[in-house]
């Protein structure tokens, strides 16, 4: 398996820290408000590939955490005349209902950060005690210039970040670079600390929950491209500075989501909620279409294009698992078809060149062609059970729900009256039974 390591700029080989175990952290949402859809990229791509290194045989340790502490909150629960931590349990409950919708698996560690405040407390102090952060009447900074590689992930050079226009001049930094790792304030939630009474940074949030959760270098950092500099910046110079290490062995960030060619965002208004989206699953496949590393551009055609193209595989799914169910001929079974098999291969092959979810579809696709003529083929049992397993393989990893309730007997009685019906040439009855099965969704 091969990924691309943002840290070092290239496709790597993968190789996990332990074997067959996986530490994963994802940096997780600020809950003051519903997630749009480019927010919902990284969701979706870091559960395929979590779904993709279970069904390999990893066992996974998936963290993503909740900002539960922030200006934006603060400001939300003055406009909404309401408490932070109602605005928070709000927007987290919001955020979790979109992900169930979206078909994510939401069995993972969720910290937030006013869970950890005494862990971010500890974890400044030693950074102080170790002189790698000073406090100014209250508020902590770190010292960027005593780590070397500083600027490596997001590729900068420190004397240009130094001499930069968009570095912040404050007096009580001894540098423009350094960044808040605690700031004293009495506004909004607050809390007791050695420097002051205040709340922590956000770059220094992640870093100290990572910390404790997973007391060792992790395998994989994830998060949208954006979040290079400054926050995953200062969250490896935190790492490095306090445990000798990059905090993850590999940096995976996803391209942003546009919206008709241009940037989707809260702050201008130019975004679409998860929320909004009647169609769930097809909104899903649009956001793996393409590689996770390249940008991704919505417009209403190309998503209208796959909620068609979901469409047809919870159509061609259903009528193959139909077929079966309706003469109890659905059974576990080993692809041995080469034409399948081979479909399989390319798919898992894509998922291991650094997630390429854009051909992965590919061969999802493939494979549904073979399925919609093997349909219509002179039946085989075993065949269609190895489409139907190849396509819940695939239909699994990629998160596309597929619906296949299992049959009642009346559903089956009907099938059974329909053929013998056509038998006896009672084509009447054959007809309306024709049109209620179609209407069931039997055929």
């Amino acid at each position: 398996m091969k990924i691309y390591n943002s840290y070092k700029g290239k496709v790597e080989e993968f190789k996990s820290i332990n074997e067959n175990q996986l530490n994963i952290y994802v940096c997780g949402p600020t809950v003051y408000n519903y997630i749009h859809i480019g927010n919902a990229r990284p969701v979706v791509f870091f559960d395929t590939l979590r779904r993709f290194f279970e069904t390999k045989g990893y066992q996974v340790k998936f963290v993503s955490n909740f900002t539960d502490i922030d200006d934006k909150i603060i400001e939300k629960a003055k406009a909404e005349k309401a408490s932070e931590m109602v605005i928070a349990n709000k927007y987290i409950d919001a955020f979790l209902t979109d992900l169930k919708n979206l078909n994510c698996k939401i069995d993972y560690i969720k910290p937030r950060v006013t869970e950890y405040i005494d862990h971010i407390i500890d974890f400044i102090q030693e950074l102080i005690d170790k002189d790698y952060a000073y406090n100014v009447n209250g508020d902590v900074f770190f010292r960027v210039e005593k780590i070397k590689e500083y600027g490596a992930l997001s590729n900068r050079n420190i004397e240009d970040l130094r001499s930069g226009s968009r570095i912040d001049v404050n007096p009580n930094k001894e540098s423009p670079l350094d960044f808040t790792l605690w700031k004293k304030t009495s506004e909004g939630i607050n809390f007791a600390a050695p420097f002051s009474k205040g709340r922590p940074g956000w770059h220094t949030e992640c870093v100290a929950m990572i910390d404790d959760i997973f007391n060792q270098q992790i395998d994989i950092h994830g998060g949208g491209s954006d979040l290079k500099f400054p926050h995953h910046e200062n969250e490896i110079a935190q790492s490095i500075a306090l445990n000798n290490h990059r905090l993850a062995k590999y940096w995976m960030h996803n391209g942003r989501v546009n919206f008709n060619d241009s940037k989707m965002s809260k702050s201008l208004g130019n975004m679409i909620l998860v929320k909004d989206v009647d169609a769930k699953m097809p909104l899903r496949y649009f956001l793996l279409s393409t590689h996770y590393r390249s940008p991704l551009n919505y417009e209403e055609d190309s998503f209208n294009m796959y909620i068609k193209e979901y469409e047809k595989l919870n159509t061609i799914a259903r009528q193959i698992f139909v077929k079966l169910e309706l003469v109890n001929k659905l059974t576990e079974v080993k692809i041995t078809d080469q034409e399948i098999k081979s479909l399989v291969k390319e798919f898992d092959n894509s998922l291991e060149d650094d997630f390429n979810t854009a051909n992965a579809i590919t061969a999802l696709q493939s494979l549904l062609k073979i399925a919609n003529a093997g349909i219509r083929k002179k039946i085989d049992y075993d065949y269609l059970n190895q489409l139907l397993k190849a396509l819940n393989y695939m239909s699994y990893i990629l998160g596309l729900d597929i619906k296949m309730e299992r049959l009642s007997e009346e559903d089956k009685t009907m099938y059974h009256d329909w053929q013998n019906a056509r038998k006896s040439k009672d084509f009447k009855l054959a007809d309306k039974l024709r049109d209620e099965l179609i209407d069931r969704g039997l055929l």
